[in-house]
């Protein structure tokens, strides 16, 4: 098969930002001195960070409305199945494991949502409106018992809660919804099409992300390090894709992506056949080896780029970062590593070298997986939630001292999943749904709060139709766009800017929810 140079520099284009950096450089004296880079930070900078939940959080379970209206239709919808996962209402003391709970009269486990005693209540400061089919004189709420860490943030006023996100095109009611008279994004409950829908306005096979764009607004004006502009921790990500920026790819693995020693046992990309090859395809000097020259350019910038993170990574400010916290799953007991912390703890690394790299603007992205959970939701999602509450808690400790500085103003850390589940179960976890309720983390958030309009609870049933669900899914009130354009606002893209990154965004009456200082 011949590649067409569109396809080969494409190819090369998501691998060519490839750095993989552990706890302690390991690759570092594999590499030579580092090249200049900028004497000082930018005095404007300011970075925005992605927390992909891979798989489809049931936000059902991790924001819940608590007025006795809403939580009793909830509790109804939930409690039932051989392993229901409706939570507790507030209040509700945990039950130890092995006795009767008197809430729901079952023998206790440790996965039992009875264990772990009532949902956390939190109170916002701006009340949410009441929307129709809620008889409530005042909406309340509350997070998953798991996210404790979390609701010490929002009641800091540094976390807020944003209601009923979505892939939209315009806004849809549940009548135009099921008439199918207004348009809407293409395969809804699919996996991959709605992950590449929330990251790049479009299905699977899109090839630019908004954070990605959001890079290329600032390209021109980035300082001479600008390959670090956009970068992931967790793999390829078409979020973080521009039309100019190429992603810089960083895990916290100890096998380096580029050995340079020259040894005939050297790997690249992890492989070792893979050298042997490569050195073939440089070797070609026949004019149909377009490969060798794209490739020479890219192994030049890897190189290159290491070495200038590598050096930047012996700053006091980064070495001085500490490790998070031991993580003990709440289910089972056990002590478990957290990726999403670890891979926060890196982009704390990298956002305490800026200081030698000079950049302005920074986009980053790291991700979290297990969040499919059609089955023993009440095993897997408490551990997940808890992971994130302990993973934004210490990577928000860490930048309020980040090298003698708190740049919790600099740093805007979001919440973003393929979609939310169910509002029934199925007996023992929830099936792919549509809108849900994500977290806004950051010193510039104006946080103790809930954004957009938090949805009637219930599924039609008797008399009552709600007027917020499709059979079992919330019809999305806030677009995907309105959501990134509100963080882009925040960052300093123009507002031509934003429309053209978020075209759908003129569709909607509001383009910036409100929920960050300017």
């Amino acid at each position: 098969m011949t590649l067409s140079p569109l396809d080969r520099r494409h190819l090369l284009r998501i691998g060519g930002g490839l750095s993989i950096l552990g706890a302690a450089a390991p690759f570092a004296a594999q590499l030579a001195a580092a090249g200049s880079a900028a004497s000082q930070a930018a005095p404007d900078y300011r970075a925005l960070v992605c927390v992909f939940l891979f798989g489809g959080n049931d936000s059902n379970n991790t924001v819940l409305a608590t007025d006795g209206d809403s939580f009793g239709r909830y509790f109804a919808a939930r409690n039932t199945g051989d392993d229901p996962i409706a939570l507790m209402p507030p209040g509700t003391p945990p039950t130890p494991v092995g006795l009767v709970s008197p809430v729901t009269g079952r023998t206790v486990t440790a996965r039992s949502p009875e264990a772990w005693g009532g949902v956390l209540p939190i109170v916002p400061r701006t009340p949410n409106p009441i929307p129709a089919g809620t008889n409530a004189s005042v909406r309340t709420f509350a997070l998953h018992p798991m996210l404790g860490p979390l609701k010490t943030l929002f009641d800091a006023d540094r976390l807020a809660v944003v209601a009923n996100v979505g892939t939209l095109i315009r806004p849809i009611t549940k009548a135009q919804y099921q008439a199918r008279t207004v348009a809407f994004p293409s395969n809804l409950f699919s996996h991959n099409d709605q992950q590449s829908t929330w990251q790049a306005g479009a299905s699977e096979g899109a090839r630019v992300g908004w954070g990605g764009r959001f890079g290329d607004a600032f390209l021109g004006s980035n300082g001479s390090n600008s390959l670090f502009t956009a970068i992931s921790t967790a793999g390829n990500a078409v979020f973080l894709s521009g039309q100019s920026v190429v992603q810089y790819q960083m895990t916290i693995a100890a096998q380096p992506a580029l050995v340079v020693n020259g040894a005939s046992s050297a790997s690249l990309f992890g492989s070792t056949l893979a050298p042997s090859r490569v050195r073939t395809l440089i070797q070609d000097t026949s004019a149909a080896s377009l490969f060798a020259a794209d490739y020479a350019t890219v192994t030049g910038r890897s190189v290159g780029a290491a070495t200038t993170v590598n050096s930047a990574f012996t700053q006091s400010a980064v070495t001085a970062i500490p490790a998070p916290s031991v993580y003990v799953n709440p289910i089972s007991g056990a002590i478990e590593t957290n990726s999403l912390a670890v891979q926060l703890q890196t982009v704390a690394r990298m956002i305490a070298a800026n200081s030698s790299l000079g950049l302005r603007r920074q986009v980053f992205f790291v991700s979290l997986g297990g969040w499919d959970n059609h089955d023993v939701q009440n095993t897997a999602q408490p551990n997940n939630l808890a992971k994130v509450a302990h993973a934004l808690s210490y990577f928000d400790g860490v930048l309020g001292s980040l090298g003698g500085v708190n740049m919790r103003n600099a740093v805007t850390t979001f919440t973003a999943s393929d979609f939310s589940r169910t509002f029934t179960t199925n007996g023992d976890g929830t099936d792919h749904a549509w809108g849900g309720h994500h977290f806004v983390m950051g010193g510039s958030v104006r946080g103790g709060d809930v954004y957009g309009q938090y949805p009637t609870l219930g599924v039609d049933l008797g008399a009552f139709r709600n007027p917020d669900m499709a059979g079992a899914s919330l019809v999305p009130t806030t677009s995907v766009d309105q959501y990134g354009a509100t963080m882009g606002r925040w960052l300093g893209v123009s507002d031509s800017n934003l429309d053209t990154i978020f075209p759908n965004l003129r569709n909607f009456s509001s383009r910036d929810l409100g929920f960050l200082w300017a």
